[in-house]
């Protein structure tokens, strides 16, 4: 039945991570054996986790964690790693820097321009530690940036805005040709952000090798509150899903998708996957790690805009080492630690036994899942009380 919030205007429901819930299946299995792997273009990661081309969260040598560790860490190429020799010193005086200069001093600091020769430096280096090597830019530097990245070795390019279309009309300058970029470029091509059906269909039939998930849902996003768009996670991931379906029965090219913000919790994780998903793209997690360049804060990717930052730095803490959050053993109550081992015991009380197993495990629209029975908890603010 249709929906109207006033006259002639329909609507549909929408729903987000804290809305849903994840069914126990009719079988088991054995957390150990289930299979967690995913591939993206021609990159296999064992563990489906990506994190955040942010600069509070991935630096060369996070990356190399990441990598070691079985997932991916994404260098941002329009970032602090680019702009100077010695990022690590530009990053401690955003980590120091008191809330109210912030914002101010990341849009001055992001005014120098990347360097080429830092750009296909930072790829060396994380390919010399031999792991995969993720980078990102926003379009307007791609066709730039994406063959140095190439030549140097990166393994893939994403290509990242806040709303990502084949169709993006402009009089002012040339249009980016997705299609065309993906088809010269010699490494597949991940996109985002993208949160409808149509759209990521269209995206597909460009050539894309992966696409992200999400308009605003990030911890350190503020695209929500300053532009008012997005949908929420859950149903721009099934909607996107549904559509990689639909692409891989026409054509026989399977394009993973990405769920990218909006995941705090290993619980939000594993219903990302219920949902569709192929692979999770987590920011604030991984800032909290201590391998992590931000020293416990985080800051958007659209933060440093000159004129209209769509981002704010957040304080999130140092929490454990990656390993700890990837892996564990958790330390804290809040399921923000041991993410992998959160996703395996999840798939096991689906029965699920790999990723596509688990995309169509039953959900339910649950929202009181976070507050039944939980009035201690709240009541001491620990472990789901805490939400």
């Amino acid at each position: 039945m249709p929906t109207y919030i006033g006259r002639n205007r329909e609507v549909r429901r929408c729903y987000g991570f804290d809305e849903i819930a994840i069914v126990p299946g009719n079988i088991t299995v054995n957390p150990e054996e289930v299979d967690t792997s995913v591939k993206i273009g021609n990159v296999e990661l064992g563990i489906p986790f990506l994190a955040s081309a942010m600069d509070g969260v991935v630096n060369t040598n996070f990356a190399i964690a990441m990598g070691k560790a079985g997932g991916l860490g994404v260098l941002n190429l329009d970032g602090i790693n680019t702009r100077y020799e010695e990022p690590a010193e530009v990053v401690s005086r955003i980590a120091t820097a008191t809330p109210d200069e912030a914002t101010q001093l990341v849009q001055e600091l992001y005014k120098v321009e990347p360097k080429e020769d830092l750009i296909a430096k930072r790829v060396s280096e994380i390919k010399e530690a031999g792991v995969n090597c993720a980078v990102s830019t926003i379009p307007q530097n791609a066709e730039k940036y994406g063959p140095i990245a190439a030549a140097a070795g990166a393994d893939l390019f994403f290509v990242q805005s806040t709303v990502t279309t084949v169709r993006h009309k402009a009089t002012k300058y040339k249009a980016f040709d997705i299609g065309k970029f993906c088809s010269d470029m010699k490494i597949p091509i991940v996109v985002g952000n993208a949160v409808g059906y149509d759209v990521a269909i269209e995206l597909m039939e460009a050539g894309i090798a992966g696409l992200l998930v999400g308009v605003g849902p990030g911890a350190a996003c503020t695209t929500r509150g300053v532009l008012g768009l997005g949908v929420p996670q859950v149903t721009a991931t099934i909607d996107c899903a549904a559509a990689r379906d639909f692409y891989f029965k026409k054509t026989g090219r399977y394009v993973p998708i990405m769920t990218d913000g909006g995941m705090s919790t290993g619980g939000d994780i594993c219903k990302a996957f219920a949902s569709g998903s192929d692979a999770v793209m987590v920011g604030s997690a991984f800032a909290k790690t201590k391998e992590a360049p931000g020293q416990g804060y985080h800051w958007g990717m659209a933060t440093p805009h000159a004129n209209l930052p769509r981002g704010t730095r957040v304080r999130v803490g140092v929490t454990g080492t990656l390993d700890e959050i990837l892996f564990g053993p958790s330390r804290l109550d809040d399921g923000s630690q041991n993410l992998v081992g959160a996703l395996k015991t999840c798939m096991g009380a689906v029965g699920a036994s790999t990723i596509k197993e688990m995309q169509v495990t039953e959900i339910i629209i649950a929202p009181s899942i976070k507050t039944e029975g939980k009035l201690f908890q709240r009541a001491q603010q620990i472990g789901m009380g805490k939400f």
